[in-house]
């Protein structure tokens, strides 16, 4: 991608079919996992914010698509992460493999949660 994308809609337009597709369904997964949040391009890329933060990013590549940063996890949801983690705060899934969207769900609500502001 050689401009810088003005809206998420023309930056998941900007790929090949089957990443858009692929985009597409993680910015649905993402929404729908966190509370009501605002769309936004930050550096390049598509991110969500809440109350004005930016919370969650996500991004397309040649090879894979990426989502960051990264909840801290344990258990289970450590175990379904750790094939997929590229660094300590991104996840990437490689567009040759199913692309695990409830752990994309799951991963944006843990760290909507771990992000939510301490109640005074």
């Amino acid at each position: 991608m050689a401009e810088k994308p003005l809206s998420v809609d023309s930056y998941i337009a900007s790929f090949p079919a089957n990443v858009r597709l692929i985009l597409e369904n993680i910015r649905t997964t993402i929404r729908q996992a966190l509370p009501p949040s605002e769309e936004v391009i930050s550096y390049g890329i598509p991110t969500f914010q809440v109350q004005g933060k930016s919370l969650m990013s996500y991004a397309g590549w040649k090879s894979h698509v990426s989502v960051y940063p990264l909840p801290d996890v344990a258990g289970q949801t450590e175990k379904n992460l750790a094939p997929h983690r590229s660094g300590k705060g991104t996840a990437k899934f490689m567009l040759t493999e199913p692309i695990p969207y409830d752990l994309i769900g799951t991963l944006a609500e843990l760290l909507a949660a771990q992000r939510q502001p301490a109640s005074p």
